[in-house]
């Protein structure tokens, strides 16, 4: 059943992934209109945005992680069978991760070469993107347990994921300097941390919504 469950909301985020995905390339062609064809500059800071972009896009599609299974009861069914709202929540997280994380990494290509990234940088970029992605997802599917059933919990959630993503950003953003093996090091543990930890935050919240 939990497989089954992954694979519905995998589907549903692949078929809604054009949305991220555009948002992510649309955000990689503006960036060397705002600070100028400098191809150094873009060079320097392009990596940084493409990790900004990379948040953002995992955070639009988190109004339908959780609130349209509790809209329809779903939820409830699988507390009735048994199952841990633990294990309901790891399971949004690798679909959330599955339906964004791979498309936004290939994606990062196209990105990469609109922002003059060399081929050390995009190799460093995907390795984070790898890394990191799924706990952006975690704090994802989260948040959206934490903001379901509230008035305006898209924007909430955002006010709420920006702050936790801090560190996966400046860990990112850091992983892309030529040598520095410390920042991509830290970015694993704080993903690592994160995504552990998703499951237990967003079950308790699971389980405060039919309380």
């Amino acid at each position: 059943m939990i497989a089954g469950l992954i694979r519905r909301d995998a589907r549903r985020g692949l078929r809604a992934a054009g949305l991220p995905v555009a948002f992510f390339l649309v955000a990689a062609t503006l960036f060397p209109f705002a600070v100028g064809p400098d191809a150094r500059l873009l060079a320097s800071a392009g990596g940084g945005m493409l990790w900004l972009a990379a948040l953002l896009a995992a955070l639009l599609p988190i109004e339908r992680l959780v609130a349209p299974d509790a809209d329809a009861g779903v939820l409830d069914q699988l507390a009735m069978r048994g199952i841990a709202d633990e294990t309901v929540a790891a399971a949004k997280v690798a679909a959330h991760w599955l339906g964004f994380g791979p498309p936004l990494m290939i994606a990062a290509l196209p990105g990469a070469a609109l922002l003059g990234l060399d081929g050390a940088t995009l190799g460093r970029l995907e390795a984070g993107l790898a890394i990191g992605t799924p706990a952006l997802a975690a704090l994802g599917v989260t948040v959206a347990a934490l903001t379901v059933g509230l008035r305006g919990a898209g924007a909430l959630a955002g006010l709420v994921v920006l702050p936790l993503a801090v560190p996966l950003l400046i860990f990112g953003a850091g992983a892309l300097m030529p040598g520095d093996g410390q920042a991509l090091k830290l970015l694993a543990a704080t993903a690592l941390l994160l995504t552990a930890g998703a499951p237990f935050a967003a079950g308790a919240a699971l389980r405060a919504l039919r309380e």
